[in-house]
């Protein structure tokens, strides 16, 4: 079951990145369906520093996030990576999370072809840059809804709260005071959180 728009255009930026830590990212192309379980995700709200929308600063890269939650905000990193993002909040309101790492469940040979072939099974979608490429995500799934038929999260399991490991994010030093804010979200254990 589709986790539905209510989910998405609730307020809370950072209670939104625990929960979905759990729930399933499913990518089809064509008769192709790849899935992954959710086990990092991090937070971002256009109040603090390490948020493209910081200060409600809206450009033509960003401008997604200004759009009712259940969006998608897919955006290039250092020229190479797409990285997949949900859009939370109410329209106006730019936050979203970042979806960091997810563990295999469907299409496990499509994703491995796509990734040409990690030694390492635990490198597979350990990472932003790695599990977009093993769902097939680039950046024509900007802006799609959550709601739709090529990328959608579905309902997967409730991770207890001793289950889940809060830290600061990776990547933000920038931020000042507000990299060290503790919205990097992982289960504990998980093979496949990045390293």
């Amino acid at each position: 079951m589709k986790l539905p728009e209510s989910f998405y255009q609730r307020k809370n930026v950072v209670t939104i990145a625990r929960e979905l830590l759990g729930q399933h990212l499913v990518t089809q192309s064509g008769k192709t369906i790849t899935s992954g379980l959710i086990v990092e995700t991090e937070a971002y709200s256009w109040k603090e520093r390490g948020c493209h929308a910081f200060g409600g600063r809206m450009t033509n890269r960003n401008s997604v996030m200004f759009k009712p939650g259940g969006h998608t905000y897919v955006y290039l990193c250092y020229g190479v990576h797409n990285l997949f993002n949900v859009v939370t909040n109410q329209a106006g309101i730019a936050d979203a999370v970042l979806i960091r790492a997810v563990e295999p469940v469907l299409g496990l040979p499509v994703m491995q072809q796509r990734r040409g072939l990690p030694a390492n099974p635990f490198r597979l979608t350990s990472g932003p840059g790695k599990l977009t490429v093993a769902l097939g995500i680039d950046r024509s799934f900007n802006g799609k809804y959550l709601t739709g038929s090529d990328v959608w999260i579905e309902k997967g399991e409730k991770v207890s709260a001793k289950m889940i490991e809060a830290s600061t994010r990776i990547g933000v030093d920038y931020a000042g005071k507000d990299a060290k804010l503790p919205w990097r979200f992982t289960i504990k254990g998980n093979a496949w959180v990045s390293k």
